[in-house]
């Protein structure tokens, strides 16, 4: 069991990817007052925790009421974090177009616009990929510990996210922008076999013959 809550832990962060958004997160911030990066830098650990804390605890009730199985979210979830896998392999831009799309345009409606939330903390940071893997891996297994352990990786996600987004401007530095593009290829590359380790799982449950092929 701890093996499959290590890789689930490892499966939110890198599709959360804390450090991969610390280019973003400076390139929306100018001009902010160390008061005002610890203030937002604060609200978007904090909600960023709060999304994915939401799609463990109602994302299972909300696919029932619309009639989707677990198996089905399991395929459609592993298909989508393989998509953002390999674009981060490629390290395309199109994983966070959207994002800096809606950052723009909350910088033309004013010069220190409120990015805690919206952009940052959702989309960029907790997306469909990961509010997809919470619902999954929160329904691997239905006992209330699972729950609790689930809870604990979103708030040590948080965390992080808070912890990276502190230090965006000496880690920027450090990494330039060779060494951000390498480390997004590697947890890419990571991503994608949990990907892949997703949808066979759910696969299997929708076609019990390939569980007996094995």
């Amino acid at each position: 069991m701890f093996a499959e809550y290590l890789k689930a832990f490892l499966a939110i962060f890198v599709l959360i990817d804390p450090i991969g958004a610390i280019p973003i997160y400076l390139s929306m911030a100018p001009g902010y007052t160390p008061a005002e990066h610890r203030r937002t830098v604060r609200r978007i650990a904090v909600a960023t925790t709060l999304i994915l804390l939401g799609a463990l605890i109602i994302g299972g009730p909300a696919l029932a009421l619309l009639g989707v199985s677990i198996p089905a979210f399991q395929v459609a979830g592993g298909l989508l974090i393989l998509l953002l896998a390999l674009a981060m392999m490629q390290h395309s831009p199109e994983v966070r177009r959207q994002a800096q799309e809606e950052a723009a345009e909350a910088t033309a409606a004013s010069e220190k616009p409120d990015i805690a939330v919206i952009p940052m903390a959702m989309p960029i940071l907790a997306g469909p990929g990961s509010i997809g893997a919470m619902i999954v891996y929160g329904h691997l297994r239905g006992s209330v510990v699972n729950y609790l352990v689930l809870a604990l990786i979103a708030i040590l996600v948080g965390v992080s996210c808070w912890v990276a987004l502190r230090l965006a401007a000496p880690i920027g530095a450090r990494l330039g922008r060779t060494g951000t593009s390498l480390l997004t290829r590697i947890m890419g590359l990571l991503l994608a076999a949990i990907a892949v380790e997703m949808a066979a799982n759910g696969l299997r449950a929708l076609f019990p013959m390939l569980a007996v092929a094995r």
